[in-house]
């Protein structure tokens, strides 16, 4: 039989098919640490590149250049200013050239601007420079921590509020500071710089991880409106047939959301070289990715780590075990043929037994099993007198 999508979903909806996430949360909880561990050692060790916005410097560009060898304008750099650091040079488009370098004086700007126009063969009024200072980018770099503070303290307000179980809001804020973590590892591992439009895109990955989260956690809330009262499911059990339920939903709503913003991370880094486009477009591909992993495997399994720490959970979770072993051994005396079937309307039942010579019912009564038997006088049977 050939797979269907359509008909996973629909099992993985009704309960026919379930995926264990929860139950198996050390593992997922296991993986995500370590992920996170290796993302801030690439952090700490390699670090991350800085934009010019942030770290301040000249910037200029060369268009309608014949060649696009980046080491023409390094040679030119490291000739024309003493001791300057190593000039970054992109390639932007198909004939474009990007060079950042430390910061430059009016002069330096200008002679460095002459001989980068010899060296690519154009004019000097095809060449713009600009200057960026190291306290703009510190202003961004302070607003941008200060609006993540903010958001994440509104979030754990609003979730608390709106499910009434800080339990949640906690979950939440965990697969939050994954996806963080790592995307920015990702960002250090790939070399690409940070930019304002970098700090846009993580920005922008918090809330559609939140998004994700929340589509989630509403489940949950649904199946476990009414589970302590409830013997049929665990409260485990119950966040787990949410996930299932919402899985195929997460799946969709990634892929689609992937499709475009992969398109624009190829004609950023292709065609259109360094510039916002790509920036933008590998913060929000990564966090879209952890967002849904950490959506499905991490945030379920804080909520049942948090909530079994609950007493009145721990004691519907025995009583569905207690029930379940009530059930078993109700079906297991089924199977040994010990059922009792009411034999109708008279003072007897009958008790159906299996063997090997085939099925016997014999019949006993039914009144109560202590009332003695009263002892009747016998007339001895003859003619009358």
């Amino acid at each position: 039989m050939a797979f269907s999508f359509a008909r996973f979903g629909n099992d993985l909806y009704t309960g026919k098919r379930s995926i264990d996430f929860v139950e198996r949360w050390k593992m997922w909880l296991g993986i995500a640490a370590a992920i996170v561990t290796v993302s801030v050692l690439v952090l700490v060790v390699k670090g991350i590149n800085p934009g010019i916005e942030f770290r301040g410097g000249s910037e200029f560009r060369i268009d309608g250049v014949q060649s696009t060898e980046q080491s023409i304008a390094t040679d030119i750099v490291a000739a024309e200013v003493e001791g300057a650091e190593e000039a970054r040079v992109s390639v932007i488009g198909q004939n474009s050239i990007r060079v950042q370098t430390e910061r430059l004086d009016e002069e330096q700007t200008d002679a460095l601007r002459d001989q980068l126009a010899e060296g690519y063969g154009v004019t000097a009024s095809e060449i713009t420079s600009s200057f960026v200072g190291a306290s703009w980018g510190a202003d961004i770099t302070r607003k941008a921590l200060t609006g993540l503070v903010i958001f994440l303290v509104l979030v754990t307000i609003v979730m608390t509020l709106y499910f009434r179980a800080w339990q949640l809001a906690v979950a939440s804020l965990v697969a939050l500071l994954h996806d963080l973590v790592l995307t920015a590892g990702v960002y250090s591992l790939s070399g690409f710089e940070v930019t304002p439009a970098t700090v846009i895109g993580f920005l922008t990955i918090l809330g559609y991880s939140l998004y994700d989260t929340v589509v989630v956690f509403d489940k949950v809330r649904e199946n476990t409106a009414h589970i302590m009262s409830s013997t049929r499911r665990t409260y485990g059990e119950a966040v787990n047939l949410a996930v299932n339920q919402t899985l195929v939903r997460s799946i969709n709503t990634t892929v689609v959301a992937l499709l475009p913003v992969a398109a624009i991370l190829f004609i950023g880094a292709l065609l259109l070289g360094a510039g916002t486009l790509k920036d933008i477009s590998l913060a929000l591909m990564v966090g879209m990715v952890t967002g849904a992993y950490s959506s499905v495997f991490i945030a379920p399994s804080v909520i049942v780590l948090l909530r079994r720490r609950d007493p009145a959970v721990r004691e519907q979770e025995l009583r569905v075990e207690k029930a379940r072993e009530a059930a078993a051994r109700a079906r297991a005396a089924e199977a040994r043929g010990e059922e009792l079937v009411p034999a109708g309307a008279g003072t007897t039942t009958t008790t159906v037994s299996t063997g090997a010579a085939g099925t016997v019912p014999t019949e006993r009564p039914t009144g109560p099993r202590n009332q003695p038997k009263r002892a009747t006088r016998q007339r001895p049977s003859g003619k009358k007198r």
